[in-house]
């Protein structure tokens, strides 16, 4: 498989600090850049978007529900007018930067709660890809790669929109599928070497292990990598030699 790493960008906000943009860069494929709602600013925007494009790194927009404080963690009980509204307005925003820098968003991956709730609701899941399909339908969906693949790619393409499907190399798997919650202690794989080895099989022969030790055998484009990690440097050029 051609699996390329995806991080989350540009989350910085005013004079607080989040990530190592400027040392990650160099060593993914994809920025899901933040576009304000649940972190970022106009000054870091910008920054971001001229950071990816110096690096060739391809740009994706990460909108969230409006919730600087609670960092886009919090589901937020919005209409389906709303939540296209919200995707539209931070698509607008980030754009704006992009066209400035002479480059464009290629997808949207939206962040926290929102992406959780996408993945749970069908028609939270729709209302994303309206708001995306009547932005530019050049634009990609991407999601949590799963045992329903098939039937969203199926949903995608009635907005005329294609998918990237990511995996969480870091998360531990449910037998069927979903990611074991965050709420729980064992959510987390913090064993480096084990990270890499599921990246390993999972490059090889396409299944990566849940937690009780069934074979997920599931589509992958892209491997999320947290940008928070402590000796994420190091984490990150580990996975670019296993890829």
């Amino acid at each position: 498989m051609n699996i390329k790493l995806n991080c989350d960008i540009g989350e910085s906000f005013g004079i607080w600090k989040r990530g190592q943009d400027k040392e990650v860069i160099s060593f993914i494929d994809m920025a899901n850049l933040a576009c304000g709602f649940h972190a970022s600013d106009s000054v870091t925007m910008n920054r971001s978007v001229a950071l990816a494009k110096e690096h060739n790194i391809t740009i994706g927009a990460h909108p969230s529900y409006q919730d600087l404080v609670g960092f886009g963690r919090r589901s937020i009980l919005c209409s389906l007018e709303e939540i296209k509204s919200i995707v539209l307005y931070q698509l607008g925003a980030l754009s704006a930067f992009c066209k400035s820098h002479g480059t464009s968003i290629s997808y949207v991956k939206p962040h926290g709660a929102l992406y959780s709730d996408m993945m749970k609701d069908e028609n939270i899941f729709k209302a994303v890809l309206n708001a995306i399909s009547s932005f530019d339908k050049n634009i990609k969906l991407m999601v949590l790669s799963t045992l329903n693949n098939e039937a969203n790619k199926h949903t995608a393409l009635l907005y005329g929109i294609n998918l990237i499907f990511e995996v969480f190399a870091q998360r531990n798997y449910n037998d069927n599928g979903t990611l074991v919650s965050q709420a729980h202690a064992n959510a987390m794989i913090e064993d480096e070497l084990e990270v890499a080895q599921r990246i390993m099989i999972l490059k090889d022969k396409g299944y990566i292990e849940s937690i009780n030790q069934e074979k997920l055998f599931l589509e992958v484009n892209s491997i999320c990598i947290d940008n928070n990690r402590e000796n994420i440097l190091e984490f990150i050029k580990l996975l670019r030699k296993v890829l």
